[in-house]
């Protein structure tokens, strides 16, 4: 995709120019530019399809979280950035709290996305959840049937997971803080350090190969990173996924925790109507497919059905309710308690 380009002195000279000469200005070509954070090849059908749709030309930067945030505080008022995509709540909580959102009222939107997976300033486009993945040789399901069991003394040396202030881990904690209160969550915490069977370290992928052979008996995984296993045709992941199971925790009691991918249009956007266009068509029949089906992700319109056939063979499961905005408040907390806890 073509990178932004800024020449607003040229522009100006341009139109001056024709002014002068007592010509019509040319028509100036709608525009928007996005910073994404969301790294799939199958999002490429969403932007050339609202292209299509709308005539207006999308630019486009791809980039790290933290670096699209600090380049937009970097930009400030200059800053051609209409919207930023990107992944978790917590992400997207942390560039609302800097102030680089605007609200935004939509009807399409307010009808479409439900009210806990949106908040004033951005909505979310698709959910995934964080499932506990096991060894069936390692351990029985019954022992692994709540994010609390990890904490338990009797899954010493068995636990594997990523970094506690990985944004993934951090929503979790701000759910188990909602759900559990903190002097337990931080309990929680301390116990699940305690059963390590090695210091945190690679993504969730990484974490199911070590529980798939034996390294450790248990983890946390994002959802998509489950079921892009299960589509694979490489040898190894389809033994790796014949060696694990799958549990949809907490079902008995507050349901599984649920992030979203989402975006939000920022706070000196100067496409702005474009860049709500652009929200509106992300909540749209089909570009909820594309946004949700491509990562293995579930849309968040309700009447939009995937066709998903290793998400449906993990079952059902019964989502926590916790607004989104609610759970992302509690990141800030969840650090800390991780921190004092020991998972880092």
């Amino acid at each position: 995709m073509p990178h932004l380009t800024r020449r607003p002195f040229v522009a100006t000279a341009a139109a001056l120019s024709l002014s002068l000469l007592g010509l019509p200005a040319l028509a100036q070509e709608q525009v928007l530019n996005i910073y994404s954070a969301r790294h799939y090849q199958t999002d490429e059908a969403l932007y050339s399809n609202f292209t299509k749709t709308t005539g207006i030309k999308i630019n486009r930067i791809d980039g790290k979280e933290d670096e699209l945030v600090e380049r937009i505080r970097n930009e400030g008022t200059a800053s051609p950035a209409d919207l930023l995509i990107t992944v978790d709540a917590t992400r997207l909580e942390i560039a609302d709290k800097l102030g680089l959102f605007q609200p935004v009222k939509s009807s399409v939107l307010e009808s479409r996305i439900p009210a806990a997976l949106r908040t004033p300033n951005w909505y979310s486009f698709s959910t995934r959840a964080r499932v506990i993945v096991y060894n069936k040789v390692a351990l029985k399901r019954e022992q692994v049937l709540n994010y609390e069991d990890l904490a338990n003394p009797a899954l010493k040396g068995q636990v594997c997971v990523r970094s506690g202030a990985h944004p993934y881990n951090l929503s979790l904690g701000g759910a188990l803080i909602a759900h559990d209160g903190e002097a337990k969550t931080e309990a929680w915490a301390r116990g699940l350090v305690a059963n390590f069977a090695r210091a945190p370290k690679g993504g969730d992928t990484d974490q199911i190969m070590a529980v798939a052979a034996g390294e450790c008996g248990v983890t946390l995984s994002n959802s998509y990173y489950v079921a892009r296993m299960l589509r694979s045709t490489k040898p190894a992941d389809q033994e790796a996924m014949r060696a694990v199971g799958v549990v949809w925790p907490n079902q008995s009691s507050w349901g599984t925790h649920v992030n979203v991918s989402g975006a939000g249009v920022l706070k000196h956007s100067p496409n702005r109507a474009a860049a709500v266009k652009f929200l509106e068509y992300l909540a749209s029949d089909a570009a909820q497919l594309y946004f949700a089906d491509g990562n293995n992700e579930w849309p968040v319109v309700a009447s939009v059905k995937t066709n998903n056939r290793a998400l449906e063979s993990l079952g059902t499961f019964k989502a926590d309710a916790l607004p989104i905005g609610d759970l992302a408040k509690n990141t800030v907390n969840a650090q800390k308690v991780f921190d004092r806890a020991g998972w880092r």
